[in-house]
């Protein structure tokens, strides 16, 4: 086994726009296409390509519906993506731990 196992990390959580959903989603728990496209910073075709990709792991849940007789899409973490969330910052700490051993050993 290798010291620094960098396939320990989820690759589909490691994308920098998929982490900064599913980071936002653990701390608003649901929210809207808008509310997250302008926290993080994204383009629309951005943030659906990527949501989708999560959607498709079951990481989050989109929901489509109409407020005020207008589109809006709602998405929500899964319990599985709050797993997986939860794995991936363990897998990073122990990675980014090993590492600085590793590091002082030079």
């Amino acid at each position: 086994m290798r010291e620094l196992d960098y396939e320990d990390l989820d690759e589909l959580l490691h994308a920098r726009i998929r982490l900064a959903i599913v980071s936002y989603l653990i701390g608003a728990g649901e929210s809207d296409f808008t509310s997250i496209r302008d926290a993080i910073g994204a383009t629309d075709g951005n943030l659906s390509v990527h949501a989708r990709k999560l959607e498709e792991a079951g990481y989050i849940e989109i929901r489509k519906l109409f407020v005020d007789n207008k589109p809006a899409t709602r998405y929500a973490l899964t319990d599985t993506g709050r797993r997986a969330f939860k794995s991936y910052v363990e897998s990073l700490g122990r990675f980014i731990a090993r590492g600085g051993t590793a590091a002082d050993r030079t």
